[in-house]
C-alpha cells in the first residue's frame, strides 16, 4: 500500500473538564457537611445565610422509624440539629430559642425540599425552617433565634451518676405504652435505655442503637 504524498495533518485536543453535576459548587453554592443539608449560599446583600436539601425515605429508610399515629415526621431534634448547624456557620454557636409550628410529614414516595435560612445583621439573628413538596407552597415548620457565644461556659458536668436522690423509673415497656398511645418509634429511634427522677426533673440514659450507627455522620 502507497503512503500518501502529502504531510500529515495533526491537531492537539484536550477535552474541557466540567463539574459534575452533583458537585454544589458547579452551581455557585458551598458543600455544608451535613446529614440532612446539600449546600449552602451565602446572600449577596448582608451577610444572611440560605441551606438546601432534600428528604425521603428513600434515602434514609431510618426516618420512617418516627411516627405518629401512622404517620411519619421529621422528629423534633432533627430541627434543633438543623438550627445548630446554620448557627455554626453564620458564626452564631447558641440556639437561644425554637418553637415549631407545623409538623414535617415525610411522605411515602418522593421526597420534601428543605431550606434553612439565617437572617442577617449583628448580634442575635433569626433562622426558620422550611419545607415543600415537589413545586407546592413552602411551610414553615420552625422559628428560632440564634446568637454569638461569646465565650458563653458550658454546662458543669454531672459529677456523680446516677444523681444522688434519683428514683430509677421503668422503661423495659416503654415503646409498648407509647404505641398504644400513637407514636410508633421503631428500631432507630429505640435508644432509651434508663430513666431516673428527682422531684421535677427527668435523667436519662439515651445509646444510639447500631442499626443507625452507620448513618450518624453529619448530625450534631
Amino acid at each position: 500500500m502507497a503512503l500518501p504524498t502529502y504531510a500529515f495533518q495533526r491537531q492537539h485536543y484536550w477535552p474541557k473538564s466540567v463539574a459534575g453535576r452533583g458537585d454544589a459548587s458547579s452551581a455557585g453554592q458551598q458543600r455544608v457537611g451535613h446529614a440532612l443539608l446539600a449546600a449552602a449560599v451565602w446572600l449577596a446583600d448582608g451577610d444572611g445565610l440560605v441551606l438546601t436539601g432534600r428528604l425521603s425515605l428513600a434515602a434514609m429508610p431510618w426516618l420512617a422509624d418516627h411516627a405518629v399515629h401512622g404517620t411519619v415526621l421529621l422528629p423534633g431534634t432533627a430541627f434543633v440539629d438543623l438550627a445548630v448547624h446554620a448557627g455554626d456557620l453564620a458564626g452564631c454557636g447558641v440556639l437561644e430559642e425554637l418553637t415549631l409550628q407545623e409538623p414535617l410529614i415525610l411522605p411515602g414516595s418522593g421526597g420534601v425540599q428543605l431550606q434553612v435560612r439565617v437572617g442577617d445583621g449583628d448580634g442575635p439573628r433569626t433562622v426558620t425552617v422550611s419545607s415543600r413538596e415537589g413545586e407546592g407552597e413552602w411551610v414553615r415548620h420552625a422559628v428560632g433565634l440564634l446568637a454569638p457565644a461569646d465565650g458563653e461556659p458550658a454546662p458543669d458536668r454531672l459529677s456523680v451518676w446516677p444523681p444522688a436522690g434519683a428514683v430509677a423509673v421503668a422503661v423495659d415497656d416503654a415503646y409498648e405504652r407509647l404505641a398504644r398511645r400513637g407514636y410508633g418509634y421503631g428500631p432507630a429511634f429505640q435508644g432509651l435505655r434508663q430513666v431516673w427522677r428527682a422531684g421535677d426533673t427527668v435523667y436519662a440514659e439515651v445509646e444510639l442503637p447500631q442499626v443507625i450507627d452507620s448513618d450518624a455522620a453529619g448530625f450534631g
